[in-house]
């Protein structure tokens, strides 16, 4: 990835970041050794964007693991984050658990996880404006083009909007360079020239 043969992306379930909701999980219960895995990705290839998935409601998730988790995710300050509310699967041990979350509890845990990282998604975005990308396009509709770039999984993360006096012209399938002008949580807005051609 930091020589430029593999697209520079990871889509790693980290699941939790109380290490004793990840122990009931049966998954690795090593956050610390997470959180340093992730710096040392970043240093060795700086263009990486990181995704991964997060369960909240899992039986037996405290308020404790809960804040844990919240901790966790500030400070793996991930590119991409997507979260999901436990519901039980046939066959899991899980099932057993005595100490069911409620599915309020779920719910208000869920919006607090995702208003957290909205604001980490927001501000890793933010720090490409200014700058030019190679921008994959999708579809091109009445001036208006939307692509993806390297950190952007097609029909799970946020897009490229592409506006500008050359957006017209631009071909599905071709790879273009573009400068992100603003951001939101989710997504880039960049403009072009009037004359364009792939990179």
């Amino acid at each position: 990835m930091a020589e430029g043969s593999v697209l520079p992306y990871l889509d790693i379930p980290f699941q939790h970041g109380s290490p004793r909701i990840l122990k009931l999980m049966r998954r690795p219960a090593h956050a610390e050794n997470v959180l340093e895995r992730i710096v040392r990705w970043r240093r060795e290839c700086p263009e990486i964007t990181l995704r991964s998935t997060f369960i909240v409601g899992f039986p037996g998730e405290t308020d404790e693991d809960f804040g844990l988790l919240l901790e966790f995710i500030e400070n793996a300050n991930l590119d991409r984050v997507g979260c999901f509310q436990y519901s039980a699967v046939a066959g899991a041990t899980a099932n057993d658990f005595s100490d069911s979350v409620s599915e309020g509890e779920k719910q208000a845990r869920w919006d607090e996880f995702m208003r957290v990282q909205q604001s980490i998604s927001q501000r890793r975005l933010a720090r490409k404006v200014g700058r030019k990308i190679d921008v994959i396009v999708d579809t091109v509709n009445d001036g208006h083009a939307v692509g993806r770039s390297v950190g952007d999984s097609p029909e799970i993360d946020g897009c490229v909007h592409i506006y500008g006096s050359g957006s017209s012209d631009l071909m599905p399938g071709e790879i273009y360079s573009v400068e992100i002008e603003r951001s939101t949580e989710y997504d880039l807005f960049a403009s072009i020239g009037p004359e364009v051609g792939p990179s």
